[in-house]
């Protein structure tokens, strides 16, 4: 078997989109899913790399990627690249100018924006997500270690605009408490920051707000985060692993984004934001 005859693709979507649709509904490893991250990124790039060469992409061993192609249906990774070349056909981009360590990963940054802009051409998943967040009150946000800088931000920002934001970004015995009190209060969303690596707590948090009657929305590294499956909408971003520690430029953006998307469903934010103005300028807040 080879799956070509089964996989419907829309020809008016992006070679990464067409991608992502072939690994939606898969039950993947986490290897796997790093193989199908790696390629959704790279999606002009794939269909013209040998199976030793993705595997260096992805950072693992090239049986990982022979084994990722069969688990998708296909006799080998050739059969898988000749599928791809037939449903997302892209000029391979052209040998870039050498770069040191350091410009690399701020071309790979660049490159993540790029992404991030090609999913939003369909703004539809973010207008639902900024009206799901505007309708809850409160609204409650969680990021934990890596995360917890993009929940803070977030946080900050709404709590301008929105009249309840609970900031999680620390765990915990009590983090289920601050759920419930949330709940209690009459939250009916939660926004998760869920970036590399993710801790176990964080998907227990989401299963229990979840539970809990939340819709959860979440903002993480890939389609195929382990968060996936404990989320009602996730909102791909991904992030940079050229240096010693990730870098999240995109993930930080889109939450900016929704942060719009939000603001678009609530009817007094720019007043919120008038009046927010105004006090800070009697405070003298602000060096000007």
């Amino acid at each position: 078997m080879n799956g070509t005859e089964s996989r419907d693709t829309n020809p008016a979507e992006s070679p990464a989109a067409r991608l992502q649709a072939i690994f939606e509904g898969q039950r993947l490893t986490p290897t796997q899913r790093r193989i199908a991250h790696s390629m959704v990124r790279r999606a002009a790039d794939v269909p013209f790399l040998s199976s030793v060469e993705l595997a260096e992409l992805a950072g693992v061993s090239q049986p990982s990627v022979t084994r990722f192609a069969v688990a998708l249906g296909f006799d080998g990774y050739p059969a898988l690249r000749r599928h791809l070349r037939e449903v997302a056909p892209a000029e391979r981009t052209a040998p870039a100018t050498p770069y040191n360590a350091y410009q690399q990963a701020v071309e790979a940054e660049i490159e993540n924006l790029r992404h991030l802009a090609g999913l939003l051409a369909d703004p539809r998943p973010v207008r639902r997500a900024g009206a799901l967040l505007a309708a809850s009150r409160p609204l409650p946000v969680l990021g934990l270690r890596a995360a917890a800088a993009q929940a803070y931000g977030f946080a900050y920002f709404a709590a301008k605009v929105h009249p309840d934001v609970r900031l999680l970004n620390e765990g915990g015995t009590m983090i289920h408490d601050r759920i419930d009190a949330a709940v209690r209060a009459g939250a009916s969303a939660l926004l998760c920051f869920a970036l590399p690596r993710h801790p176990r707590e964080v998907l227990d948090t989401l299963g229990y707000a979840k539970e809990a009657g939340l819709t959860v929305v979440t903002v993480a590294d890939s389609a195929f985060a382990p968060v996936a499956k404990a989320s009602d909408l996730l909102l791909p971003a991904a992030v940079g692993t050229g240096l010693a520690f990730d870098t999240a430029c995109a993930p930080m953006l889109l939450g900016r984004v929704l942060l719009e998307a939000m603001c678009d469903d609530l009817p007094d934010a720019q007043a919120r934001l008038e009046e927010f103005d105004a006090r800070a300028a009697a405070r003298n807040l602000f060096v000007e």
